[in-house]
């Protein structure tokens, strides 16, 4: 009995050991919150950004777990509110016990959930998509203790390349409708003080609150002064009223366009043929293996391949976040914090997206080595407050698609930056 009872134990540690990695570390879970505007008036776009962490989780597990365990991707509907964003958060950080916050998209959202759930709670907060210049400075006082990262640049660079388009199409007069958030409010104010730096005139800035009905005391204000174009900082569902009310009412379609508005959604809305003249910017990823790594996994996953704002950088936001929990060896907010930085930046070995690639870093933090992750978007590099640098892309809209038009890279971005600051 003794000895067919020791066999069995002994049975089962041999196949124990015989397990792959994937498969030991089912015994626990290690849950990646996210706080993402699934529904409401950036839905059109939050769903995608959604898609792109699940994707990052999947092949980390694909490539062994991370810290022992199976990471388990935890997706929570802010639906487009600050208190119901915070009220998730609570929710990831205080019962599921996550280490790990990726979200919000909106800058108004993402403010409060760092500073009354994350920063307090010691849990590392990492951005795709908020890119108001408030985290910053929060982060220069000292309000952050380094547990804030976002994987896009400011609104600031953002509104001098959109300067330096509306100068190159020879706008003379533009109107600037903007949704009344920290996103808008900043990137309005960044786009006025650099368009009229380069000679131009704002005739007016109107602001707008999201889920109305109708935006046509906005669009009758903004109209005064007679713009020869108009900006349009707005996320798909409302930007789309916004602009249908615009045109109706006989407004140019001389547009330059967010960032956010870059969905089909907001093209099928509006209707592409008027958008024929309209250009709009979003963040772009350098060309090399890293980008085309993540292309591939998207398209392969989904049947397409990436097009919309935040893909790419939510992409990164969790895997930067796996990497470093991994390095640190246990899912603590505070040892994550400290070793994204450690995944990020030096000469460490170069590691590209993929379960390929985070199986070769698994191996090489197991042994020692120092790793250095280029993500979807590229080379990753954080400041001391947390910010990156980035390209931008300028798109349009042709045969009824979004379509690239031209690409600036860092260097023209700094260069522009700097002939503003002179």
């Amino acid at each position: 009995m003794k000895k067919m009872l020791l066999s069995s134990v002994f049975g089962l540690g041999l196949m124990a050991g015989a397990m792959p990695a994937a498969a030991q570390t089912a015994s626990c879970e290690i849950p990646v919150g996210a706080v993402l505007s699934i529904t409401g008036s950036i839905a059109a776009i939050g769903k995608a950004i959604g898609d792109a962490g699940q994707l990052a989780v999947d092949q980390f597990n694909e490539a062994g777990g991370v810290a022992g365990c199976t990471a388990k991707y935890v997706l929570r509907d802010d639906q487009g509110s600050p208190n119901v964003g915070v009220d998730a958060a609570k929710t990831l950080v205080e019962i599921e016990k996550a280490p790990i916050v990726l979200g919000a998209i909106q800058s108004g959202v993402t403010m409060p959930i760092l500073t009354s759930v994350t920063v307090p709670g010691k849990v590392v907060q990492i951005s795709c998509c908020s890119s108001a210049p408030s985290f910053t400075q929060l982060a220069q006082e000292g309000g952050t203790d380094g547990y804030w990262f976002r994987t896009l640049p400011t609104d600031r660079p953002q509104g001098v390349v959109m300067a330096n388009i509306a100068k190159a199409k020879d706008y003379k007069k533009i109107a600037v409708i903007y949704v009344n958030s920290d996103y808008g409010v900043s990137l309005a104010r960044s786009f006025k003080a650099s368009f009229e730096k380069l000679g131009g005139t704002v005739t007016s800035m109107t602001a707008y609150n999201q889920e109305q009905a109708s935006y046509r005391a906005e669009v009758n204000s903004a109209m005064q002064g007679d713009p020869d174009s108009l900006f349009l900082i707005a996320f798909p569902a409302d930007g789309a009223t916004a602009l249908r009310e615009w045109i109706s009412f006989g407004g140019t379609q001389n547009l330059l366009l967010s960032n956010a508005l870059r969905a089909d959604e907001f093209v099928k809305s509006v209707g592409a043929k008027f958008l024929t003249n309209a250009v709009g910017i979003d963040n772009a990823q350098t060309e090399g293996p890293s980008v085309e790594a993540f292309n591939k996994a998207w398209e392969a996953k989904f049947g397409q391949a990436p097009n919309g704002p935040g893909l790419h950088t939510m992409y990164d936001a969790a895997a930067v976040a796996l990497l470093a929990m991994e390095k640190a060896g246990k899912p603590d907010g505070t040892a994550i914090r400290d070793n994204i930085r450690e995944i990020t930046q030096g000469d460490g070995e170069v590691i590209y997206p993929g379960p390929e690639g985070f199986k070769k870093a698994k191996e090489l933090i197991k042994a020692g080595k120092p790793i250095r992750y280029e993500g979807a978007t590229g080379p990753i590099s954080f400041d001391a407050n947390g910010d990156v640098t980035g390209p931008y892309l300028i798109w349009g809209v042709a045969d009824g698609k979004l379509t690239t038009v031209e690409t600036w890279d860092k260097m023209r971005v700094a260069d522009a930056i700097a002939e503003l600051d002179k």
